[in-house]
């Protein structure tokens, strides 16, 4: 298992050329790399120790085992209120029922770790499609820029070729802006979805799930149950059918354990609070890039925040004379360029722009 998750740190190897942002990565690559963890730690609890271990008389326990294991489990949802040791032995499981209580049924822990494995390619898969749209044009504009030490003459070809791509290519970068916004809007809508589908996975129970977490120390004694337990229940009960000797059917009720649901519970709760805030981050991301795309005004500002040593001026008119993905793609590169050499870059760009379009009334 150590060696799996060894692997998973190539993620967080160091881009020495960056083509998104804080946000984008949280998503993309710790989300995908806590999921995947989440889910290896999983799969290697059901394979070292038994996930499940029931307590019935005069059947063999590996079989039963197997069978509440493969079918479901259930409790009783009204003895969870009942205090444990006088009305009922663990919370949720009833001394004694019949068939018109209800009863509430657990089918999802066979399918936890490969419902967290499916939710990591989900995230991984706007990062993948970026990747596919960007084609390494970034780093090929950058020419080793980035690095601040380098020869003169050198520095200034690779000055040249980058305002002469710029100027060739102008007003050609808007699907390359727009691609990557659709991606970051895609992390959104991926994140939503995946709560809507967690809480359907846990029959309606994951999204206030945090909360109650949360409102548990606040109820008095008397009246809490854990609400962990109550979705990831440690003790359930299982009824198994066999024939009797003369060919009647025979009922046993089981007690089964689930160790499992200890390493579920917790895993579930972080990924809760973690998803509300990663929800959070990426709503008022979009809020930002819709800012970005319809008030233009901004956009010289956020280039000089950007690159402190560009004077705000030269910051105003190189946004005034270049379209959304065009200054997409200027802010990027001040993400990549050593800062000294990126305002020799963009002073010499905003000259040879205004020669390119005359003097304006």
């Amino acid at each position: 298992m150590f060696k799996l998750l060894a692997r998973l740190s190539v993620y967080f190897k160091y881009q020495p050329i960056k083509i998104d942002n804080a946000v984008f990565r949280l998503h993309n690559v710790f989300t995908t790399v806590l999921l995947m963890t989440c889910s290896i730690i999983i799969t290697a609890t059901q394979y070292v120790g038994n996930p499940i271990q029931c307590i019935v008389s005069g059947l063999p326990t590996n079989v039963v085992n197997t069978f509440c294991w493969i079918t479901s489990t259930f409790t009783m949802p009204d003895a969870f209120t009942r205090e444990v040791g006088k009305e009922v032995a663990h919370p949720g499981v009833a001394n004694e029922y019949d068939g018109s209580q209800e009863k509430k049924y657990y089918t999802y822990y066979q399918w936890v770790c490969f419902a967290l494995f499916f939710q990591a390619l989900m995230c991984y898969t706007p990062k993948f499609l970026w990747d596919a749209f960007e084609g390494g044009l970034m780093r090929t504009i950058v020419m080793g820029l980035n690095i601040g030490v380098c020869h003169q003459e050198e520095k200034e070809k690779k000055k040249d070729v980058l305002i002469w791509y710029l100027l060739r290519h102008e007003r050609t970068h808007k699907l390359y802006a727009l691609r990557y916004w659709g991606c970051e809007l895609l992390c959104l809508v991926n994140i939503v979805f995946q709560l809507w589908m967690m809480d359907r996975f846990f029959n309606g129970e994951f999204f206030t799930y945090g909360t109650r977490v949360l409102g548990y120390s606040e109820v008095p004694q008397e009246e809490r149950y854990d609400p962990m337990i109550y979705v990831f229940p440690r003790v359930t009960k299982c009824t198994f059918h066999k024939f009797g000797a003369s060919g009647s059917i025979q009922t046993h009720d089981s007690l089964c354990i689930l160790p499992l649901n200890i390493v579920n519970e917790k895993t579930y709760i972080f990924i809760w609070f973690w998803y509300i805030i990663l929800a959070v981050l990426l709503c008022l991301l979009v809020i930002y890039r819709l800012v970005i795309i319809f008030v233009p005004s901004v956009r010289p500002r956020l280039l000089h925040a950007r690159s402190r040593t560009l004077a705000r001026e030269t910051a105003v008119v190189v946004s005034r004379r270049t379209d959304l993905g065009d200054w997409w793609l200027l802010y990027m590169l001040a993400r990549n360029i050593d800062p000294l050499i990126y305002r020799e870059l963009i002073l010499e760009l905003a000259k040879r722009m205004n020669e390119k379009a005359g003097p304006r009334a």
